[in-house]
């Protein structure tokens, strides 16, 4: 019988977190059904890693549905019909609204390309160069109703010290890509 949670990760872009999650199931390192991978962009590269990882996908676009309430309730209702336990937030570039925040409390993780509560929203790694940061890095946490406001769960940092943007970008992916299953499968092993 397997135990293992049902995950499914959004993802609105490359998909590199998302295949460092597969990866990390692949090789064992997380314990971990994935079943899904959902995007709000049909064009999305994600679609493909999803393809090549044999792993079932599913994309939408916001404006075709009357509301966030709609397309929430459309998405909860495949979830929990292929018995999906977390959601696992991967460069998924919206908020999540009350349905899905209320279909699973305290299940809901996203990566944030920065040490929080310092730079929370878009271009986070933007935000931390023109301000100047001494530090760059990672967190990850639960999602709540606010923008990357939810408890953290797992950070990690480096010093940026005059490294250009993309040198420290480069850092934050690497980080991301062993932070983020680290950090779920301590969530799961609880």
């Amino acid at each position: 019988m397997n135990n293992k949670p049902k995950i499914a990760v959004f993802a609105s872009g490359n998909g590199s977190n998302f295949q460092a999650i597969a990866d990390a199931i692949a090789g064992g390192k997380l314990q971990a059904e994935l079943v899904l991978v959902v995007t709000d962009k049909p064009q999305a590269f994600v679609l493909e890693r999803a393809r090549n990882a044999e792993v079932a996908s599913f994309a939408f676009v916001p404006s075709e549905f009357e509301s966030k309430q709609h397309y929430e309730q459309m998405l909860k209702e495949k979830l929990q019909g292929l018995g999906v336990q977390w959601i696992v937030l991967a460069g998924y570039m919206r908020l999540i609204g009350p349905v899905l925040l209320e279909a699973y409390e305290n299940r809901i993780v996203n990566i944030h390309p920065s040490v929080l509560p310092a730079f929370p929203g878009k271009d986070a790694i933007g935000q931390t160069m023109a301000a100047g940061a001494q530090e760059a890095g990672v967190t990850v946490h639960y999602v709540d109703a606010g923008m990357d406001t939810g408890s953290i769960i797992m950070q990690q940092s480096f010093p940026v010290a005059g490294r250009g943007r993309e040198e420290v970008e480069q850092q934050i992916h690497q980080i991301e890509h062993e932070l983020y299953p680290a950090a779920l499968q301590q969530l799961f092993d609880r």
